[in-house]
């Protein structure tokens, strides 16, 4: 099976975002599929990483395909075609979920959907769309969280058991070179390898790859928000937790995520409990990217929640 490139008419353009300390002229990418003007309400997606890029998110625009539903992606700044801060990287003063939540209320702003609005946020996106929900925003009528994290230490618990099944060789890899600070070593990068295969996609895509591969160029948000790899958090994210603060998401909720997710059941189980309306589908032949490994069904699930919650 394989995810290739959705053929869906977008228009794209830039957003000016005023960053002071960026010392520089900040711009915000983004696309919309199907239009802004239909009377339905908009979905926004949030991408993961942070700081992989939207390419893998354009699936979504079969919602625009199946019901008309205008769908808004941007890259987040540090990424993709926004602008990049690689001068910024370690700076964990300025690369906050506050930075981004800002970002988010700009698109909104000046895309004129601020008072009418949904929001797709797909792993950190889902921290980030949930940071933003709790702040109780008047236009947002309905929140899916794919594979997302309400505490952190939850998802870092996951990913060490997940890590526990992997090939022994592979896990004494890891271990060797985490101990001698040598994770950039391609030894130590290829059994992450075998990791991702596992728990993050196991189906081969192209538009992941082209979000991976963009990534790649320039990993500051990532290295910096969270660490070298998946399992490894150590950046301004290593405290997150926003599990006390759930009960102040009033609308809708749909949670998402994957039998073989590194969002486990013990990730999602904060976030359906805390979260007054939510509910929770699990898919079971996926990992952490259902939407791209079993694409129809997840469509469908999102498509009925959005067009009947």
């Amino acid at each position: 099976m394989s995810t290739k490139e959705v053929q869906v008419p977008f228009v794209e353009g830039e957003i000016d975002f005023d960053v002071p300390a960026a010392g520089k002229p900040v711009k915000t990418h983004y696309w919309v599929y199907g239009d802004l003007k239909s009377g339905k309400t908009p979905l926004v997606g949030l991408h993961g990483g942070p700081g992989i890029p939207h390419a893998y998110m354009s699936v979504l625009s079969d919602l625009t395909t199946a019901h008309g539903i205008p769908v808004v992606l941007y890259d987040q700044i540090g990424c993709g075609l926004s602008t990049h801060l690689p001068e910024k990287k370690g700076d964990s003063s300025f690369w906050t979920v506050q930075l981004f939540v800002d970002e988010l209320d700009n698109v909104l702003t000046k895309l004129e959907i601020k008072d009418n609005f949904d929001l797709y946020g797909h792993s950190w996106g889902g921290m980030l769309a949930t940071s933003f929900a709790i702040r109780q925003p008047k236009g947002l009528k309905r929140l899916v969280l794919a594979s997302s994290i309400g505490r952190i230490q939850d998802w870092v618990d996951a990913a060490m058991k997940l890590r526990g099944t992997l090939p022994q060789e592979t896990q004494d890899i890891l271990e060797k070179h985490e101990a001698a600070d040598t994770t950039e070593d391609p030894e130590y990068e290829e059994a992450v390898k075998g990791y991702y295969a596992q728990f993050v996609i196991r189906v081969e895509s192209d538009v992941m790859g082209q979000s991976f591969t963009d990534f790649l160029q320039d990993p500051t948000v990532y290295h910096t928000m969270l660490g070298p790899n998946e399992f490894t958090v150590i950046g301004t994210l290593k405290d997150f937790d926003v599990t006390s603060e759930l009960h102040k998401i009033e609308v809708p909720t749909l949670l998402t995520s994957g039998r073989w997710d590194g969002a486990q059941d013990n990730v999602i189980r904060p976030l359906w409990t805390g979260i007054p309306k939510s509910k929770w589908v699990l898919f079971a032949e996926s990992s952490h990217l259902p939407q791209l490994e079993e694409r129809q069904r997840v469509m469908e699930t999102v498509g009925y929640f959005l067009t009947t919650s």
